[in-house]
């Protein structure tokens, strides 16, 4: 028992607190206030003995005073032993890790070495030691104290040292952080790029699978680098076409989506929600930076590759509206995308089965409409890329058998017993049964074939047609007004940007083509519409000459081009009288000029008007051969080549023209009615013709151009008998062609012949002889004079090159003189440098 007793521990009760002065002691308002308030509860504190507590909490039982007191003085004797380690801990300096190896105890705890803090000497140490016992040692919360104090100090001074290092090294620094941006640049830049093939090749590879990776690369389009943004923009180009569909995606409504459905048909669903979101998405991106100079150009040719590639796909609506929008635009590379990718789609209707079509044809007439025909020709001249079909104007006929079949049965119907009536009505349901399920099975093998419905083809085919032609005689009443509001304000027409009337050339050739698919309601109208626009923009004739400076010629002679045009292609329909065209053609020869006109607009109307019409009035044809016989006197090779074929068919098809070949002035019997050749006249039919005679082929046929000279003589050894039949071999139109293209590499070679017969005449006998009369009969020379006026002359002659010599030599002078004060300055400024050199030497 004894034994148990002595190993048992004796556990001290735990150190009182401090004793707080009451100078220390802070006692808030609140708390002040609180006690008064409630001094009955807070009576008891004050009679407390304090020393009876204390006695009682430091007892211990079954213990004397002597045995507590040791007790209490071996605890007081180890806590002193743990301060001096602390202090001893907290002197010694912890020894660089890389420079000692650490020691592991048993225990397993790594222990670092450490060194004592060297001190200042050791006089310092002695007073040090000397101090030590008249100091009082600082508890544990003022050495804590202690401590914070001088950390803040140290930190104020480390801040204070930065400040300085950083004052110090600002250039340097500037030079190195910039060094650095450009370096992190250019790695994210590449990381950037590298990151955006990385995700293109991911989704090429398997897009259904990587569909997620769309949005990441949208968002490159946000960024804040340019070059990303433009990488961004054509790369999801580049992923779009090839990952979209060939058909329009229809998201399913909420009922589809209540259903259930399998995991394929989920999966399809989220990858074309997905694709959609972000194809939207993206193109909204491409309006915004369209409106931006840095990516207007990426943008456009987006948009534009996009609706070539993939018309038939969803949001194709605001795609055209963007390409529609540029056809007018004044950068000819927006332009020049636009309109080639509305022509990619008039072409290509194969891709959205013409639906594409007729939305960009009408885009383009209210397009053309809110800006009132001020547009760039482009934008109009894009409707002659459309192709119609004929058969579809023909409305379809009923066949005949199912006419005589339905007559059968209503026959038979007829005959019927009503008794039967009952086994018709099932009969019937039969069928009308059956004619459903046809009627399904059609619908499901056209939407699986893609064949375009007759019916739908043709409500298309007339709905671009009246969209063409509501754009195309839009723009000729523009045209009417703008010229008659001219005539109005003497002949002064305000001109867009674009000229006066930028759109009449694009309508006047897109009528002549779709001349054959015009309502036979219009014709009349649009004739005579042309036969103003010809004239100059008004009937009157007093207006006339006034608006023609409105129109050019090469625009009032395609007006008369478009009205032969549908004449011909409406000839059993239409009685118009077109002596006005041959007389505006009539004076337009004239007027024609040759840089400022088109030369193949002249030759068209000449090739329609004249070389390929049948009947002719004789007056008529003479006027005509007479006039461009003058014409090609005046103008270039091309122009008189075409003239001259064009003279020569008229003359093989009227016979009694021919006599203007003979040199009979008057034209005999066949002048008619009129006796004088009158060439300024404005009507062919009054001009005389007849009665002049083609002197004009005798300067031709010495024409430096051989084809002219030779076509020349070839009319004028034409013969007047009319069993002679001439063909054409070729057009004037192929006529100007190829004497255009030999003039660029023609050189006209001198005639030898004529030039030495000429030298033989001078040099001959008779000219010597000539010599000789005259001096005979002037007298003799005076030599004296002669030889005054030539040696003025060669003196003049030596002075020039005297002067030439003086000069050359004046210029050889100043040069060297420049050279040597260039050389006396260097000299200097060498000088000045070395005496610089030695001073700072001294």
């Amino acid at each position: 028992m004894g034994k148990n007793k002595q190993k048992q521990k004796i556990i001290l009760p735990p150190e009182l607190p401090p004793e707080v002065p009451d100078d220390e002691i802070e006692v808030s308002d609140e708390d002040l206030q609180f006690v008064n308030e409630n001094l009955d509860y807070a009576g008891f504190v004050a009679g407390l003995d304090t020393t009876s507590i204390t006695k009682h909490v430091t007892r211990v039982a079954d213990l004397k005073e002597d045995a507590l007191e040791r007790l209490y003085e071996r605890r007081l004797q180890k806590k002193k032993l743990k301060e001096k380690e602390e202090e001893e801990k907290e002197s010694r300096v912890e020894v660089d890790r890389v420079d000692a190896l650490p020691v592991k105890s048993l225990d397993g705890q790594v222990y670092y070495r450490t060194l004592a803090e060297k001190k200042g000497g050791d006089g310092g140490e002695e007073e040090d030691g000397g101090g030590d016992k008249g100091i009082v040692r600082l508890t544990k919360t003022e050495r804590r104290a202690k401590l914070k104090k001088s950390k803040k100090e140290a930190k104020k001074l480390g801040k204070q040292v930065e400040n300085t290092e950083q004052v110090e090294a600002t250039p340097q620094a500037a030079v190195l952080a910039e060094v650095k941006e450009d370096l992190t640049a250019e790695a994210t830049f590449e990381t950037k790029k590298r990151k955006l093939a990385e995700l293109g090749v991911a989704l090429l590879a398997d897009p259904e699978s990587n569909i997620k990776s769309l949005k990441e690369m949208l968002q490159f389009c946000l960024d804040d680098d340019d070059a990303i943004i433009k990488l961004g923009l054509l790369s999801l180009l580049a992923v779009f076409k090839d990952i979209i569909p060939g058909y329009r995606i229809r998201l399913p409504t909420e009922k589809e989506l209540e259903m259930k459905v399998s995991k394929e048909v989920k999966k399809m669903r989220f990858y074309e929600s997905t694709l959609l979101s972000v194809y939207k998405a993206y193109l909204q991106k491409l309006v915004l930076l369209e409106k931006k100079s840095k990516f207007q150009h990426v943008a456009v040719r987006c948009i534009c590759t996009l609706l070539e590639a993939v018309p038939h796909f969803n949001f194709r609506e605001s795609l055209l509206a963007a390409v529609v929008k540029n056809i007018g635009s004044q950068d000819d590379v927006i332009r020049k995308l636009s309109c080639s990718a509305i022509k990619s789609i008039f072409v290509n209707e194969g891709k959205h089965g013409g639906a594409a079509t007729v939305e960009a044809v009408e885009l383009i007439a209210d397009h053309v409409k809110a800006l009132n025909c001020q547009l760039h020709p482009d934008s109009v001249e894009v409707f002659i890329s459309l192709s119609f079909h004929e058969d579809l104007r023909k409305p379809e006929e009923p066949d005949k058998e199912s006419k005589v079949k339905y007559k059968k049965n209503r026959k038979r119907k007829n005959v019927e017993e009503p008794s039967q009536l009952q086994e018709s009505d099932r009969k019937r349901s039969k069928k009308e049964l059956m004619a459903k399920m046809r009627e399904e099975v059609t619908a499901d093998y056209k939407s699986a074939v893609f064949t375009p419905d007759v019916k739908e083809q043709r409500k298309m085919q007339s709905d671009m047609l009246s969209a063409v032609f509501e754009t195309y005689f839009r723009i000729l009443k523009h045209v009417m007004q703008s010229t008659a509001a001219s005539s109005q304000a003497n002949g002064t027409l305000v001109a867009g940007e674009y000229g006066a009337h930028p759109l009449l050339a694009p309508c006047l050739n897109g009528l002549g083509k779709f001349t054959h698919f015009i309502d036979l309601d219009y014709i009349g109208d649009l004739m005579n519409y042309l036969k103003k626009l010809a004239a100059g923009g008004s009937s009157s004739d007093n207006s006339s000459e006034k608006c023609a400076k409105g129109l050019t010629v090469s625009e009032r002679l395609q007006c008369c081009i478009v009205a032969f045009k549908v004449m011909r292609s409406n000839l059993d329909a239409l009685n118009v009288d077109l002596q006005g065209f041959f007389v505006q053609l009539y004076n337009l020869i004239l007027e024609y000029r040759p840089g400022r006109d088109q030369g193949e607009v002249l030759v068209e109307a000449l090739k329609i008007m004249l070389f390929e019409d049948r009947q002719h009035d004789m007056q008529k044809a003479a006027a005509f051969v007479k006039r461009l016989a003058t014409f090609s006197l005046c103008f270039g090779s091309a122009e008189s080549m075409a003239a001259l074929v064009t003279l020569k068919q008229l003359l093989q098809k009227n016979v009694k023209c021919r006599n203007l070949l003979e040199n009979d002035a008057g034209g005999g019997s066949v002048s008619g009615s009129i006796a004088k050749y009158q060439p300024y006249a404005t009507d062919p039919n009054l001009s005389g013709a007849l009665a002049s005679v083609l002197w004009e082929l005798n300067l031709l046929c010495k024409h430096y151009q051989p084809a002219i000279s030779t076509i020349a003589s070839s009319i004028s050894t034409m013969s007047t008998s009319h069993n002679q039949v001439y063909l054409a071999s070729t057009s004037p139109q192929q006529a100007f062609r190829d004497l255009s293209l030999e003039q660029e590499s023609f050189n006209p070679k001198p005639d030898l012949r004529k030039s030495n017969n000429k030298r033989k005449r001078g040099s001959g006998p008779s000219r010597l002889a000539g010599v000789e009369e005259n001096v005979n009969s002037t007298g003799s020379l005076d030599e004296d004079e002669l030889r005054k006026k030539l040696s003025d002359h060669f003196s003049l002659l030596r002075d020039f090159k005297e002067s030439e010599k003086l000069r050359t030599e004046l210029d050889r002078t100043t040069s060297a003189l420049q050279l040597y004060e260039e050389y006396k300055k260097q000299k200097k400024k060498t000088a000045r440098r070395g005496i610089k050199i030695g001073g700072k030497g001294a």
